[in-house]
């Protein structure tokens, strides 16, 4: 990962355009959840082709849908915590905006 803030600006189809920093150890602690996750798909998937009981299968898969909502709840609280507040001080209503139709997406 990073040694220093991840830094990035978010280019959205309305040409609108803002730039925060993450916290190094929250993007290490979201990125080590991810592939955790990713290997446990990994696993799963490899149940499917052995042929492994379909009860397992998706207890398996329920397992990995939880693992990435915990991702996303801890990207979001993230965001909450550092992103939005920077927004909120710099007057940027569009970040909200974009937080809900994300959000939106996210949720369906």
């Amino acid at each position: 990962m990073h040694d220093q803030p991840y830094d990035h600006a978010h280019e959205h189809a309305h040409a609108h355009n803002h730039s925060h920093t993450h916290d190094p150890e929250a993007v290490k602690a979201v990125a080590n959840r991810l592939a955790r996750a990713i290997g446990h798909l990994e696993s799963v998937r490899q149940m499917v082709l052995d042929g492994r009981d379909c009860a397992e299968v998706l207890t398996q898969l329920s397992a990995v849908r939880s693992a990435l909502n915990n991702a996303g709840v801890q990207i979001l609280k993230n965001h909450m915590e550092h992103c939005m507040v920077e927004a909120v001080a710099q007057g940027d209503a569009q970040a909200i905006e974009d937080l809900s139709r994300a959000l939106e997406r996210y949720l369906r």
